[in-house]
């Protein structure tokens, strides 16, 4: 309403002005009429707008009550505008019916044109916000549904083949199926906890890493070891769901499983100088080039972590979010991730 106010105010006076110089009358008697009509129309409507749409989304009244608005607006404050101005200048009240009918015709033109003008150009101001809202609604929805749905699309991979390996333990090392079992049953806990958001604090990304790589370890045996380090500062720092799991199931599918000795893992966050939160996924596995052309052959998900975690952080972070694939100082592959941390 301030803004409104202040844009109406300007306008009077540049209709005053215009008016003065035309030789209608003093610049001072002139400014009195138009701030006049003016801030009396802009009241008017601008506090009957908000009390006839209520708490609706677009706060203007439809069909008949907003053009009846305008028109009650512009005859009150034609009325009390003129009244204020006679007052002013020492005339009689109402003087305006004296004037010569072709005068009166041109301030009364002049009134409805302004007003009318005025409110059509704050209707269409606060229309076109109202539609920017929607829009910038829709894409946090469709940022949303698509997180949503890269997430539901890693799940089922994971799952289905934790379930295959189920079946094979039950028969052959019922305790280790056991152990398998139960680390399954808190990572589910874990991710349908994390699915109820769009982002989670970095040490239950950790948590739920740990429980993923405790049931590949029952899988793999000691052919897998891993580090997990996150510190203390950065444990609250909040990150997508499901966002190092890809990563690291990629690490054992294209960098250790196809070594005989198997291999070890090193999940490790940091702050760097420019203050962004680094994750650095490690293997000592086969390295990136051996790794590439295991996932070029067909296989079931080859290539699939990656791809997906890039699109991820294009979608939460947009050009701040990096993703850098190159071979480990220590021989292996190391991804690199770069996240803006939160102000």
């Amino acid at each position: 309403m301030l803004r409104h106010g202040l844009i109406t105010a300007a306008f009077c006076c540049f209709i005053a002005s215009a008016l003065a110089i035309s030789g209608n009358g003093s610049w001072e008697s002139q400014m009195v009429y138009s701030l006049s009509i003016g801030m009396i129309c802009w009241l008017f409507i601008d506090l009957g707008r908000l009390l006839l749409s209520g708490h609706k989304e677009v706060l203007w009244p439809h069909g008949f009550w907003g053009y009846g608005l305008i028109a009650l607006g512009v005859i009150v404050g034609f009325l009390g505008g003129n009244a204020i101005g006679d007052a002013w200048v020492g005339a009689p009240p109402l003087e305006f019916r004296n004037l010569a009918a072709r005068k009166m015709t041109s301030t009364i033109v002049i009134t409805l044109v302004a007003t009318i003008g005025m409110s059509f150009f704050f209707f269409s101001l606060g229309k076109s916000k109202h539609m920017q809202r929607q829009i910038e609604l829709a894409q946090r929805n469709a940022t949303e549904a698509r997180l949503k749905l890269l997430e539901t699309q890693l799940e089922p991979h994971m799952l289905f083949n934790t379930l295959a390996n189920l079946r094979v333990l039950i028969t052959v090392d019922p305790p280790r199926a056991v152990a398998m079992l139960d680390r399954l049953n808190s990572y589910l806990r874990m991710t349908l906890s994390g699915s109820r958001a769009l982002a989670h604090p970095l040490s239950a990304e950790f948590d739920r890493l740990g429980d993923y790589l405790e049931l590949m370890s029952v899988r793999m045996g000691e052919r897998l070891r891993y580090t997990l380090d996150l510190p203390d500062d950065l444990r609250e720092t909040p990150v997508p769901p499901l966002l190092l799991q890809p990563l690291v199931e990629n690490s054992i599918r294209h960098g250790l499983e196809p070594k005989v000795e198997g291999g070890e893992i090193t999940v490790r966050a940091r702050r760097d100088a420019q203050g962004q939160l680094v994750i650095e996924v490690s293997d000592t596995g086969v390295g990136p080039d051996a790794a590439e052309q295991q996932q070029q052959q067909p296989s079931e998900g080859g290539g699939f972590g990656l791809e997906q975690v890039r699109e991820r952080l294009a979608t939460v972070y947009g050009e701040q979010g990096r993703l850098n694939l190159s071979a480990a100082p220590t021989g292996g592959t190391c991804v690199t991730l770069n996240l803006p941390l939160p102000a």
